[in-house]
């Protein structure tokens, strides 16, 4: 069958024993609802739905459903409607309910499992994607998008043989994402680990502690002292966004808690702002200063990035502390590793004042930050370490995402070459990749 649209660009031709045909004509849409609130953990969300993988990361019930949702049943193989960009579709394990912005195909006269891989091929996201209307909550439609699309339909033993090879390449690639990931979890907890021992007991494995007294961090090597953060740096605080000032003004960079909170300094989104000249001058940010946001997520509360002058004349918002040690006493950069470190992270934590998602702290918790403080050459020799040490930390951890970054895109470029019949598939095919594939379960 000819498709009713060019699917040049998405699939090409089709080996001669293979046709296209549409959706609607293979699937039965699931459209029986239900009301009734249930504590049976049987309902998906969107976000219930892990991105690109085919795998649901949780499942939840329906007492707080206000609407009515889909019924849908074992086998069915359900795709995300809305923001189809985001790659979120799954063969039903189990027979339970979903949001409407989830569709669940009821497989006629196709393979339950082939037409998820199909789901899955770049090609059905891409065409997805393209026919998505509405600028904030992009979707797709099943009457006259998502039923018309034209499926590429091996015969009946072929689309089998497809998905066994594709559960088993599938499984084996998984597998090794998941190896590399869990290997990644490793560096980043040596990371964690390094900076704290560093920070708080310095290089040797064998040193000397003394009590400090203090309840944060009672115990010290005897050489270090224990000071508040206020006897070691000034603090600047910033300015406030919407602030109307009088006479002339002039224009300056101006960073904001945004800027400074997703593990780095963000400068690609830096607004501006106008002030009066004297202003600008009192809240300028200079090299050296570490900058520490006041509040945001728990995790990131407090913790200082460093500032090298990327942006000459930056100013800085209210909510962000530029904390400016005193050079002979206090390393800038000894100041960020430890606010980075498991003792930073648990005073401001403990300290911090918490809603629902997001936490505070102010200027007098920082000021009253207890500074583990070995004397200066000591403090850059530990940075120096810590530099060289995560640096080749990071490295590791560059070419392990780039591993799975090419594992992940072959998985897609391998479904997408079977379903379309540009990889045929053989028995002896099936039959090799299955000998050193994990075992995994799959819905009848």
């Amino acid at each position: 069958m000819k498709p009713d649209l060019d699917y040049d660009g998405f699939i090409g031709t089709l080996p001669g024993c293979w046709q296209f045909d549409r959706l609607k004509d293979m699937v039965l849409l699931r459209n029986d609802k239900t009301d009734e609130a249930s504590a049976d953990e049987d309902y998906l969300e969107l976000e219930d739905l892990e991105s690109g993988t085919g795998k649901i990361i949780r499942r939840r019930n329906t007492l707080d459903t206000i609407s009515a949702v889909t019924l849908f049943q074992k086998g069915d193989v359900l795709f995300g409607k809305l923001r189809p960009y985001l790659e979120k579709y799954y063969q039903a394990e189990f027979d339970g309910k979903c949001t409407g912005e989830i569709l669940a195909f009821k497989p006629e006269r196709i393979a339950s499992r082939f037409l998820f891989y199909c789901i899955a091929a770049p090609w059905f996201i891409e065409l997805s994607k393209m026919l998505a209307y509405g600028a904030k909550m992009p979707r797709v439609n099943w009457p006259t998008q998502i039923a018309l699309f034209n499926l590429p339909l091996p015969p009946p033993p072929e689309q089998k043989r497809i998905a066994a090879y594709l559960d088993a390449s599938c499984a084996a690639i998984d597998a090794a994402v998941a190896a590399k990931r869990r290997q990644l979890e490793t560096l980043d907890a040596l990371r964690k680990s390094t900076i704290q021992r560093v920070v708080t007991r310095g290089l040797h494995d064998k040193v000397s502690l003394k009590s400090t007294g203090n309840p944060w961090i009672k115990l010290v090597p005897k050489d270090w002292q224990v000071k508040a953060l206020k006897r070691l740096a000034f603090l600047q605080t910033g300015l406030t966004l919407g602030k109307q000032y009088e006479g002339a003004l002039i224009e300056r960079p101006y960073l904001r808690v945004g800027n400074v909170q997703d593990g780095h300094l963000d400068l690609q989104n830096v607004t501006t702002i106008e002030v009066p000249e004297a202003v600008a001058a009192g809240v300028e940010l200079k090299n050296n200063d570490v900058l520490m946001t006041e509040g945001g997520d728990l995790d990131k509360l407090g913790r200082g990035y460093l500032w090298e002058g990327q942006i000459p004349g930056c100013l800085h918002q209210n909510h962000i502390f530029a904390v400016r040690c005193i050079r002979h006493l206090l390393s800038p950069r000894f100041l960020t590793y430890l606010t980075s470190s498991k003792y930073g992270r648990d005073y401001f934590e403990a300290t911090g004042k918490r809603t629902t998602n997001l936490a505070s702290t102010n200027a007098t918790k920082v000021r009253a930050f207890p500074i583990p403080l070995p004397p200066l050459p000591e403090q850059e020799r530990l940075v120096a370490f810590l530099d060289e040490k995560l640096d080749d930390l990071t490295s590791t951890n560059r070419i392990l995402d780039k591993q799975i970054t090419t594992l992940l895109a072959y998985r897609k470029s391998l479904i997408h070459e079977c379903v379309t019949g540009k990889r045929r598939i053989t028995d002896e095919d099936v039959v090799r990749v299955r000998k050193n594939a994990p075992r995994v379960e799959r819905p009848g």
